[in-house]
């Protein structure tokens, strides 16, 4: 039980890790004006692609990173599941938030930047599904390994 607990812990954090690196990676080479519509706080079309894209990544990564340090298949779903509800739980408490009518203006920092962006409300409620789906498809890369 406590290698699955741990499992978790290190899935997640790994998934932490990766969409906290690449995004700021992504975020220096494209900049805010690439980032973000003219103007605004909400996410352009091409950022919102990366963000899928790593979210997908992470969530492989930590997946196979649960599943092989729980060394069994439950660690991996109670990972998804706590992915999904969290992500779920944010996703809800981003309704009604109005980020999107605030003007921006010049560059940010990239904690500047991550504290004001406005995704699409369908977005907020996708990354759930794909990071617990990709938590999953990870555990099953794990099983598939010697």
């Amino acid at each position: 039980m406590l290698r699955g607990i741990v499992g978790v812990i290190v899935g997640y954090l790994a998934m932490f890790v990766v969409v906290f690196l690449c995004l700021t990676a992504a975020y220096l080479i494209m900049g805010t004006e690439r980032v973000f519509l003219p103007g605004s706080f909400v996410a352009d079309m091409p950022w919102m692609i990366i963000m899928v894209i790593v979210s997908i990544i992470a969530a492989v990564i930590g997946g196979l990173v649960c599943a092989k340090v729980a060394g069994g298949s439950t660690a991996p779903k109670v990972l998804a599941v706590l992915v999904f509800v969290l992500g779920l739980l944010l996703a809800i408490g981003t309704m009604g938030d109005n980020k999107a009518a605030v003007p921006r203006t010049g560059e940010l920092s990239n904690f500047e930047a991550m504290k004001n962006a406005k995704e699409p409300q369908w977005f907020s409620f996708a990354n759930p599904l794909i990071g617990a789906i990709g938590v999953l498809a990870g555990a099953g890369l794990a099983k598939r390994r010697p």
